[in-house]
């Protein structure tokens, strides 16, 4: 069985910085890529980046892209996101997610192509 935990949210001004962990336990995960998303109130669930276990390739949505850098920790299980000049849009509960297939070149982008997801941590950026 496979879990995801996340920790790191809170609140924070507009301009600073957070860091956000997903711990990931129950299996290997070598060859699957994690993802982190993230869902505002009264929006869809929105894809952020990702990050492949094994070859480290990463990809980031335009909205993140400059500012969120994903990364990993192989001997730790764990997949950071690190948050930087961050806006009262990025305002959401942000979710690690783990794809459901193996693959060193695809990227996911959509949530149904993830099949564990963790609880997910609220991050709040006032103006």
């Amino acid at each position: 069985q496979v879990q995801l935990v996340e920790s790191g949210g809170g609140l924070v001004q507009a301009g600073g910085s957070l860091r956000l962990s997903c711990a990931a336990s129950g299996r290997t995960f070598s060859s699957y890529a994690m993802g982190w998303f993230r869902q505002a109130p009264g929006k869809e669930r929105e894809f952020a980046a990702t990050i492949n276990w094994n070859n480290g390739n990463t990809y980031y949505a335009d909205t993140v892209k400059g500012r969120f850098t994903i990364s990993k920790d192989n001997a730790k299980n764990t997949v950071y996101l690190q948050m930087n000049s961050l806006k009262p849009e990025d305002t959401a509960v942000y979710y690690c997610a783990k794809t459901m297939y193996r693959s060193s070149w695809y990227v996911a982008k959509r949530a149904d192509e993830y099949d564990y997801w963790g609880q997910g941590t609220q991050v709040t950026v006032s103006s």
